[in-house]
């Protein structure tokens, strides 16, 4: 079934809520977890699904992304039978211009779909924090015959109206949809992830593209134009660790999900085995811990060291707390270096960023700190 399916991640969003992280570099390029970067996370679902056809829409401060996504070998998408593509905004007959919207740049890109001719097309965010197959989504599409297949996730009451909230019948065909509601009627919530008929998908990108009104947006256009023009909708209910991480705070939680301290159903370690993570290889050293230091609940990376005391902490590569240096409940990213006496609470310490001697970050735990170069 895969092989019917191409996939494309929407991978150009600014990401400006996580603030300095994103100043340089696109948001799906942001460090995670020790070891990964956020565009690790659909690429390996893709690998992991059988997958062979990817494209990547990438498009601010994208330099970055483009050289780590290269030609997919991270991920096994390299093959002579599978092919990743990373397709930015284009100069055409027609002029050049940015990718308007969500649906604008597969719209951009539907040359590169016809090429590859799928029966369907799997649309994924760059940005989201999961481990899965789309298979079971995939055949759910099938056996409905449905337009549109959209996974939803059930999210608190109190933050529906962040997310694009749908409704669905018991048959689980989908009645309505509003995009970020002010007074949602259901906690069903759209996970950015799309499964259409290919037919279908082409036929309202093009009508939309004439549209001058047009947001050219899934969520804001494509979607409800669909229900309305009652094409076959179908919910798709996902159960796991699914983690928008938009923001500096749901970017450190995510993170510390990661520790095995925490709820053993709202981490990544449950769903490895076939469903592993790929990502580069920094042939590192491996990790130190020197004969004075303290570790306690803490996930270290290799080529990291640490001489002195770190407690519920994510670490990164390359990463060095000196002696005396105490971190407490902080991301430690790829090239962090905490000097001596040194003391960090509650933050996430950017890429290559020092914490100077005898410094004190956040000491009365004001949220998440971010200290970034």
């Amino acid at each position: 079934m895969a092989n019917k399916m191409a996939a494309m991640i929407l991978a150009g969003g600014k990401g400006t809520r996580l603030q300095a992280l994103t100043r340089k570099t696109s948001k799906p390029a942001v460090f995670y977890g020790g070891k990964y970067r956020i565009i690790d996370f659909p690429l390996s679902n893709c690998a992991n699904s059988g997958i062979t056809d990817v494209g990547v829409l990438t498009q601010y401060e994208s330099s970055e992304l483009n050289a780590y996504i290269g030609n997919g070998e991270k991920w096994g998408l390299n093959g002579v039978r599978s092919l990743t593509s990373v397709l930015t905004p284009k100069q055409t007959e027609e002029g050049s211009s940015w990718y308007a919207g969500t649906a604008d740049a597969i719209y951009q890109n539907l040359d590169w779909l016809d090429r590859v001719n799928p029966e369907y097309v799997l649309i994924l965010s760059g940005d989201h924090i999961y481990s899965c197959t789309y298979l079971e989504m995939l055949k759910k599409h099938i056996s409905k015959k449905a337009d549109c297949t959209i996974s939803v996730i059930e999210v608190p009451w109190e933050e529906a109206s962040r997310f694009g909230i749908l409704t669905a019948d018991k048959e689980d065909n989908i009645v309505s949809f509003a995009e970020k509601p002010k007074n949602p009627t259901s906690n069903l919530a759209s996970m950015g992830i799309y499964i259409f008929t290919y037919k279908t998908l082409r036929a309202m990108l093009k009508a939309d593209a004439k549209d001058e009104n047009s947001d050219h947006d899934f969520g804001k256009n494509i979607i409800p134009t669909m229900l309305a023009s009652k094409k076959k909708m179908v919910a798709y209910t996902f159960r796991g660790y699914w983690k928008d991480v938009g923001t500096i705070s749901s970017l450190h939680e995510a993170n510390m999900d990661l520790l095995l301290s925490g709820d053993p159903n709202t981490n990544l370690y449950t769903v490895q085995g076939n469903h592993k993570i790929y990502t580069q290889d920094t042939n590192s050293a491996p990790q130190y811990i020197g004969k004075n230091a303290s570790v306690k609940d803490s996930l270290i990376t290799q080529g990291a060291t640490i001489l002195g005391s770190i407690k519920k902490c994510v670490v990164s590569g390359e990463v060095v707390v000196e002696e005396g240096a105490y971190c407490e409940n902080t991301v430690l990213m790829t090239g962090a270096h905490v000097c001596k006496n040194a003391k960090v609470y509650d933050a996430i310490v950017g890429p290559e960023t020092t914490i100077e001697e005898g410094e004190v970050v956040n000491e009365e735990k004001d949220g998440i700190a971010l200290i970034s170069k």
